[in-house]
């Protein structure tokens, strides 16, 4: 798979390891059967262009053409390089979150969810700039083809990343039809999602900032329950899209936040119930953090076991 071929280094956190002990964890405890496994696609330029402007895509396209004639890797900033297998993996991992959609809105077919197990993450690439391990924003640009591809125009994001998804955020900033919901580590990278960011419209950018302090189970659930689900409910989106990060699990190095696999299992249900009062279950996730592989593998694992217990079938995208 070309998405292991995008690689920053030894030593870097987001390394080609983590989709392979995510894809491995994934196919022992699944199989062939109880989901269905679907390659990814290569994202045209369009669609990029709906959520990038043309000089970022042109900037990234020239670095990964210098660092494929020198076979060498190029910095973005100081976490975000490009090596000579860095274009075509974000191509891909955008890609797939667009075929996830294609699959979740057929109406010929019974999977009305699907995870999109990729890398490189994308929440915090901006309308114009790459930036902390992120090339392409792959859920604002799966919602935004959403949008123009089938006429969704009610688009809910979550993103419990232990990081803000600022790049969603600013993408989505002006859009009163998209309602973003973030949960993330407080005065973490990238140093943004303050409470009192909501959006151009006053409500439709939702930031739950939390302490280490406060990042326990019990409260992750009771503002999954007591804040997203209602709000939620009060937006009736038509498609929910889920940034799905797990560094946020309390075994992760880069974050201070104790959720659990079974957290994340408990909250993919608590989504799939949303969906299926207002989308009739349409939901897409796609990877986003999680370093260490252990506790990646395990949440990825209990995140899909909760979309197959679903009535109709899931599909996984890599």
């Amino acid at each position: 798979e070309d998405m292991f071929l995008h690689d920053m280094g030894h030593g870097h956190p987001e390394c080609p390891q983590r989709l392979t002990a995510a894809v491995d964890a994934l196919k022992k405890e699944f199989g062939q059967h109880r989901i269905e496994w679907v390659k990814s696609p290569l994202i045209s330029e369009k669609d990029l262009a709906r959520a990038h402007c043309k000089e970022m895509l042109t900037h990234v396209k020239s670095l990964s053409k210098r660092s494929q004639e020198s076979n060498t890797t190029l910095s973005i900033d100081g976490d975000t390089r490009v090596s000579p297998g860095t274009l075509r993996a974000a191509m891909l991992a955008a890609g797939s979150v667009c075929k996830a959609v294609d699959m979740v809105m057929d109406q010929n077919t019974a999977i009305s969810n699907a995870f999109a197990c990729v890398r490189p993450p994308g929440h915090h690439a901006t309308p114009t700039s790459s930036m902390g391990f992120c090339f392409f924003n792959n859920i604002a640009v799966g919602a935004a083809y959403a949008r123009k591809e089938y006429g969704i125009k009610k688009l809910a994001i979550v993103d419990w990343d232990v990081h803000h998804g600022n790049g969603t955020q600013d993408i989505v900033w002006n859009d009163e039809n998209t309602l973003f919901i973030s949960i993330h580590q407080s005065h973490l990278y990238p140093g943004t999602g303050r409470i009192t960011e909501t959006g151009e419209f006053d409500g439709n950018v939702l930031n739950i900032p939390v302490s280490p302090e406060n990042g326990d189970s019990a409260t992750f659930r009771q503002h999954m329950k007591q804040i997203v689900e209602p709000s939620l409910d009060d937006f009736q989106p038509e498609l929910i899209l889920v940034s799905a990060g797990f560094d946020s699990h309390i075994g992760d190095p880069l974050g201070g936040l104790s959720y659990t696999e079974k957290d994340f299992s408990w909250a993919t249900t608590l989504l799939l119930n949303v969906a299926e009062r207002h989308c009739q279950g349409r939901l897409v996730s796609s990877l986003e953090g999680g370093y260490n592989l252990d506790a990646l593998a395990s949440s990825c694992v209990s995140h899909v076991e909760s979309l197959v217990n679903t009535e109709t079938k899931s599909s996984s995208q890599r």
